[in-house]
């Protein structure tokens, strides 16, 4: 059952210090280039994690082809992806060893979510972290 209570929420976000963002975004027109920098702003370092931009840079971060290069702990994934591909992003989440998974607004994909809590993964579903953290008034991390 993905985390729902505000408490909870509010707990993983306070104890999260690195994202990794499937679907980051170069375009400021993207919903994923706004989110990455508020929570830049907000103190978490956030890796962006896009095959079609993969070399660049966003927001001052490489992009990587996949979770599987990063090679350093990663605490949350926020997926920016369809709901029909989110299942294959919380896959590599639960391959890559992260601690939670966050489905971003409008991306709702039960089955992924159950795997994700079968690995013992922390899940967020169909929330933003950049309207939750503000919402519940907490602090920048770090």
């Amino acid at each position: 059952m993905p985390l729902t209570r505000d408490e909870d929420i509010a707990d993983l976000l306070a104890n999260t210090r690195t994202i990794a963002m499937i679907g980051a975004s170069d375009r400021p027109d993207r919903p994923s280039y706004g989110v990455m920098r508020y929570l830049q702003e907000r103190g978490y370092r956030v890796l962006p994690v896009n095959p079609q931009i993969t070399g660049e840079h966003v927001h001052g971060e490489y992009v990587w082809r996949a979770l599987s290069q990063i090679g350093e702990p990663i605490d949350m994934v926020d997926i920016f992806r369809r709901p029909q591909a989110a299942g294959e992003a919380v896959d590599e989440a639960i391959a890559a060893g992260a601690k939670s998974v966050w489905l971003q607004l409008g991306v709702i994909n039960e089955e992924a979510a159950a795997r994700a809590e079968a690995a013992g993964l922390k899940v967020v579903m169909n929330r933003c972290p950049a309207i939750e953290i503000p919402r519940l008034g907490l602090p920048k991390v770090g």
